[in-house]
């Protein structure tokens, strides 16, 4: 998957569902949006772990804010 913006993300899982809910596809249709969605939810999921991370990150640090490189999944930097 390219790199997304987390809004973005989520602005496209939000269309996915709503076109579900409204039931107006066949199922051809519905398992490849099914697919879609599961990746952008995945995708949402990992940027929030990561932001989570850097929170507790800056949280563990003592009266001193010491910026330095985050090193998300698989080394890869944000």
């Amino acid at each position: 998957m390219t790199e997304k913006k987390f809004e973005k993300a989520m602005e496209e899982l939000e269309k996915i569902v709503k076109k579900m809910e409204d039931g107006n596809m066949s199922l051809e249709e519905s398992l490849k949006a099914f697919e879609e969605g599961i990746k952008l939810s995945r995708f949402c999921a990992d940027k929030l772990d990561e932001a989570e991370r850097k929170v507790n990150i800056l949280l563990k640090e003592e009266n001193t804010l010491n910026t330095r490189p985050f090193e998300g999944k698989d080394g890869e930097k944000p």
